[in-house]
């Protein structure tokens, strides 16, 4: 479903991933664990394409490097960056819509997708109408989730959705993914967590990325 052949990315000289060889199974829940600095914000972003980068991507039969960024989010990947990047001046139901818009989606379409949106998270259906500038820091990465459900068709990838959110929150965050994955069996998702124990009961496989190189959990370097 997705596969990383090779991928080198290096920042200002230095390397920041190194020859990841990597392949992710449809449907799969993986979490991608390391310290800060190891390059589990880089992978999620060269995934995007986002980055420079050397080697090769292939997502569901599509060579994925030779898509432009821009029309990744229509193969149905969603993204939720670390830092939820909201548009502060439009409300919390415009952030959410706005993929869906920007891949030009229908009208029937967004309304199939934000009604998924809203069944997985209805607190998001009640924040509608607030202006997202408003919203607290927990809030806005419910928000993040919801915008990555509009697109995330076959793919969600979550950076680091943990960091920062008060216990109560986190549990709720947990919840709503675990009802994701009860209600799309089909949806690979693909989360990022520098504290293990966060995912360890919910992702099916764990990977460590140490230094730019993806390990399993037992700490082996992975050679494909």
């Amino acid at each position: 479903m997705l596969e990383l052949k090779d991928v080198t990315v290096r920042l200002g000289g230095v390397r920041i991933l190194r020859n990841i060889d990597l392949k992710i199974e449809r449907s799969s829940t993986v979490a991608l664990i390391g310290a800060n600095g190891a390059g589990k914000t880089t992978t999620l972003r060269t995934i995007m394409g986002l980055t420079e980068m050397t080697g090769q991507i292939d997502f569901d039969g599509t060579v994925l490097s030779r898509v432009a960024p821009s029309r990744r989010p229509g193969l149905g990947i969603g993204y939720a960056a670390e830092d939820r990047r909201l548009f502060s001046g439009f409300t919390v139901e415009e952030n959410i819509k706005m993929p869906g818009q920007v891949a030009g989606f229908s009208e029937a379409r967004l309304a199939a997708a934000m009604e998924r949106v809203y069944d997985i998270l209805p607190e998001l259906e009640e924040m509608a109408r607030r202006p997202a500038g408003a919203v607290s820091g927990g809030q806005g990465k419910m928000v993040a989730l919801g915008r990555a459900l509009v697109i995330g068709t076959n793919l969600i990838m979550l950076d680091e959705p943990f960091q920062g959110l008060a216990p109560a929150l986190a549990h709720r965050y947990a919840d709503a993914l675990r009802k994701l994955r009860n209600t799309d069996p089909n949806v690979t998702l693909i989360i990022t967590e520098s504290n293990p124990d966060l995912l360890r009961k919910f992702a099916e496989r764990t990977l460590v990325i140490e230094r730019g190189e993806i390990r399993n959990a037992l700490g082996a370097v992975r050679h494909g």
